[in-house]
């Protein structure tokens, strides 16, 4: 088993890994940067407290720290959220665990802190510059799931595409451009109670990028058994802690991303490409150090790349 520190998250290659040991967590050794822009939060006008670098860790002193409290309106009564933590409610919570109602509370990155003053769980990485839980139906972590699925590229002859520099072959991936913020995204999204990531992998493929809300009874068997097929032998290439805008103090992202490649590309090309649910636009991508994604979108491919002994950009980050 062989690990690179690539932008600040330490990468297992899973192609060289046993069966046992495919449940890898990464750590991030930097700290998260993309819930402390300047931005407005998603969705708001809402502003968050500026938090110098040296700063952001819980285990460093900041008496003036004044996070803003924030959670969206429309997260009150939904089946999926939490309730709001109390002090008569707070002993109710069982932190770090499943608990008792199927809700996963164990994060990837290990065990994660509660304020003792208020009884609300601390987001791992450090402060945000905003408490409650933004748009979060869960306080600690809220579980997604997304589906990294890559073919090569091919030319017009139907040959393997090698980069010229590298002498590498070029990976494309599916990706999805979400309805909210435009930006062009992996299909995923958030882990049902008693559901297992796999499952949810191969949902949100179906229902981002497949438009599967439409399927008549025939596609519906048809797609979701190339899915399947296709998912058969995935490999989780990242678990942990993801750099997400819509993180708090008190609420975070987590992920595990599935790797599902189909060598000669036959079976992807069936799949009949719509977008759907969240998503307005679907389409093949080149996996290269260029492309612009959501979130921490961009590290999650340059996993499969460097996994795959693909062409990225500038190898010497690789090593």
């Amino acid at each position: 088993m062989s690990s690179a520190l690539v932008f600040g998250i330490v990468l297992i290659s899973s192609h060289r890994c046993s069966s046992s040991s495919k449940a890898m967590v990464s750590t991030f050794n930097k700290i998260h940067s993309v819930c402390r822009s300047s931005h407005p939060y998603p969705r708001s006008e809402v502003q968050r407290v500026p938090v110098a670098d040296d700063k952001v860790s819980w285990t460093i002193d900041h008496p003036e720290y004044k996070p803003v409290e924030f959670t969206q309106p429309f997260i009150h009564g939904q089946v999926w959220a939490d309730e709001d933590i109390t002090p008569e409610n707070k002993s109710q919570f069982k932190w770090n665990t499943l608990d008792e109602h199927q809700v996963n509370r164990v994060g990837h990155n290990g065990v994660y802190t509660i304020d003792p003053d208020t009884g609300r769980p601390r987001n791992p990485f450090g402060r945000t510059g905003l408490s409650g839980r933004g748009s979060l139906g869960r306080w600690g972590p809220n579980h997604a799931a997304d589906p990294l699925v890559t073919r090569w590229m091919k030319n017009e002859e139907g040959e393997v595409v090698k980069d010229p520099e590298s002498g590498k072959p070029r990976l494309e991936f599916l990706a999805i451009q979400r309805r909210v913020g435009k930006m062009w995204a992996l299909p995923g999204g958030m882990v049902d109670k008693g559901e297992q990531a796999l499952d949810t992998a191969q949902r949100e493929l179906c229902e981002e990028a497949l438009n599967s809300s439409e399927w008549n009874l025939n596609e519906d068997k048809q797609q979701k058994h190339l899915v399947s097929e296709l998912f058969a032998k995935s490999e989780p290439v990242y678990k942990g802690y993801i750099d997400d805008a819509r993180n708090t103090d008190n609420a975070w992202m987590e992920t595990v991303a599935l790797h599902a490649h189909d060598p000669t590309g036959s079976n992807v090309a069936k799949l009949n490409l719509i977008a759907g649910d969240d998503a307005v636009d679907v389409k093949w991508m080149p996996v290269e150090a260029k492309t612009t994604l959501f979130a921490n979108h961009n590290d999650l491919i340059r996993i499969v790349a460097h996994n795959m002994d693909a062409h990225w950009s500038n190898e010497k980050d690789l090593s």
